[in-house]
């Protein structure tokens, strides 16, 4: 067996059919040994259809999330993310906490060197929400592309 094969052996996710979790608290983030550990670099995730529902009315939220991390020890396995982003789609939460409490959800589970999260939230009621975190100063010379979301314009230019 090859040593990839050995260091993913331990996942619940990764490369096995399973249900799509049900809310946040049902859902695992798992994490993968950081095969360049010791260098700086940027890893960016970028989910464009993020959906939650309003706490108050029951109605869904639309989102773009942009998450840069700079990883130390761990990287964030990708399926698992992305199930773990799904699992909002049935929870009733504002922005501000889905977007804080997915930020704080990956720092717990990784400990990354660095990590910075963009909640590009579309309008409800007329008003977009964004929501920004970041755990602290960048590492320095570390090359950050802008997150590449437009603020919401509306229709016209």
């Amino acid at each position: 067996m090859s040593d990839n094969k050995k260091t993913y052996e331990g996942l619940a996710q990764l490369g096995k059919a399973v249900s799509q979790p049900q809310s946040p608290d049902e859902a695992t983030l798992e994490t993968v040994p950081n095969p360049q550990a010791g260098e700086t670099y940027l890893v960016r995730f970028t989910c464009p259809e993020f959906t939650s529902l309003c706490p108050v009315t029951g109605q869904p939220d639309f989102a773009h999330f942009v998450i840069d991390y700079v990883p130390d020890a761990k990287l964030v396995e990708s399926k698992s993310l992305k199930l773990y982003m799904q699992s909002f789609r049935n929870h009733a939460a504002f922005h501000e906490d889905c977007s804080v409490g997915i930020a704080k959800k990956l720092i717990e589970v990784m400990q990354p060197k660095w990590l910075r999260l963009g909640g590009y939230w579309y309008p409800r009621g007329g008003i977009p929400i964004d929501i920004f975190y970041q755990t602290g100063e960048a590492p320095k010379g570390l090359w950050i592309p802008d997150q590449g979301v437009e603020p919401y314009r509306g229709r016209g230019k």
